[in-house]
């Protein structure tokens, strides 16, 4: 349910200055590779996020370049070797080593809601009409440094207002709901009045269920990425795009602190808000760990009725350290802290090869013997070396 209040709009200080926007972008690695190889041809602008950013003193995370002609030729031109989307009329080239991303004008026409769009040329200003929002319709020309808008885009930016630019925004494409959600996310921007009614009305309607589970995937992949992910999930889910256990945010950020710089945080932050994998486009291995992360409470009970470090290795050693930190997230902390800081690293000085060395037959027997020397490894009964560790098992 999308709460009241979420039209409280936070304005922006400044703008830049758009005359500015040209030496902005040339002080950028990229931004200067893309002049020196476009800035002397008409009708190529860069567009959408990275004007936006641009004008609020960011750095943009990526370029994207629409042409006002052919760019898939252009881009062939600059980079023999560019990546072409004949159905789209789009490229990824690289110039100078950094990424650019072109597109010729276009205007869009939606089949069916959800459906990918079918496309054909048009001219900038249409092009403009066709973004999700009215912040990201800007576009500045290469060559003469002059900035076009949508109608109020700079004034939605400066006001700090996310705006669609039509009424059947969210039913031609229903994954803008998830963008505009990374975007308020990103930008601490609102959504505007009429922009949040759709919002509402769209998902009431179930707008969602006309789009493909990997798309939605994706989507929530790129929120999980995001400076602020638990923002950008916090927004999805004020917009009724998915739910969580009110524990969640409390909980991903304790988990986070735990796993330190390992893992994938990315799947730590899906699978703590509930996101499970399955139909959404993840892997097998991916749908594999989100689904030990929604079972992280049953694994945190385990671990708290472990008595000794042996069965604390013995309860955590086959999870994800995801889920490892997300159980000691609700709960656990002090064995998971212990398995994630000493017990997996614990490793015998012996293995099979010594057992069979020893007189020990082949089979299964060599493995229990092995568990049973970590075991007394673990709880300190002997100390390390190959010697101990070989007798414990040999004992066992």
């Amino acid at each position: 349910m999308v709460e009241a209040g979420f039209a409280t709009l936070r304005r922006v200080s400044s703008l830049a200055d758009p005359s500015e926007l040209p030496a902005r972008l040339q002080v950028l690695p990229a931004g200067a590779a893309l002049l020196r190889a476009l800035g002397d041809h008409p009708g190529v602008h860069l567009v959408g996020g990275a004007v936006r950013d641009l004008l609020l003193g960011r750095e943009p995370r990526e370029l994207d370049v629409v042409v006002e002609g052919d760019a898939t030729a252009l881009a062939l031109e600059v980079d023999p070797e560019a990546v072409v989307h004949e159905r789209f009329g789009t490229a990824s080239a690289r110039l100078d080593g950094h990424a650019v991303d072109l597109a010729t004008a276009r205007r869009e026409r939606y089949p069916e809601p959800g459906a990918l769009p079918e496309v054909e040329p048009a001219s900038l200003e249409e092009d403009l009409l066709r973004r999700d929002v009215a912040i990201n319709a800007l576009a500045v020309g290469l060559s003469d440094g002059r900035l076009r808008q949508a109608p109020g885009a700079l004034a939605d930016l400066a006001a700090g207002r996310l705006r669609v630019l039509h009424d059947a925004s969210f039913s031609d494409d229903p994954t803008r709901l998830h963008r505009v959600a990374r975007y308020a996310a990103r930008l601490g921007f609102e959504l505007e009045e009429h922009t949040t009614a759709l919002a509402a009305a769209a998902v009431r309607g179930g707008a969602l269920t006309t789009v493909s589970g990997p798309r939605i995937g994706a989507e929530l992949r790129l929120a999980a990425g995001e400076p602020e992910p638990l923002a950008a999930l916090g927004w999805m889910e004020r917009l009724g795009l998915l739910r969580a256990p009110a524990s969640a945010p409390d909980a991903i950020r304790a988990a986070r602190s735990l796993l330190g710089r390992e893992g994938r945080p990315g799947l730590l932050v899906l699978g703590g808000w509930g996101v499970d994998g399955e139909q959404l486009g993840f892997t097998a291995a991916e749908r594999a760990v989100l689904g030990r992360l929604v079972d992280a409470a049953e694994i945190a009970a385990a671990a708290l009725g472990a008595d000794r470090p042996s069965q604390v290795h013995a309860v955590l050693g086959g999870e994800p350290v995801e889920a490892v930190a997300l159980a000691g997230a609700l709960g656990a902390g002090e064995p998971a802290r212990l398995y994630l800081d000493e017990l997996r690293h614990v490793r015998l000085s012996i293995t099979g090869d010594d057992l069979l060395a020893a007189g020990i037959a082949s089979g299964p027997d060599v493995g229990r013997r092995l568990r049973t020397a970590l075991a007394a490894r673990l709880d300190a009964r002997i100390p390390p070396g190959r010697e101990p560790e070989l007798a414990a098992a040999l004992s066992a």
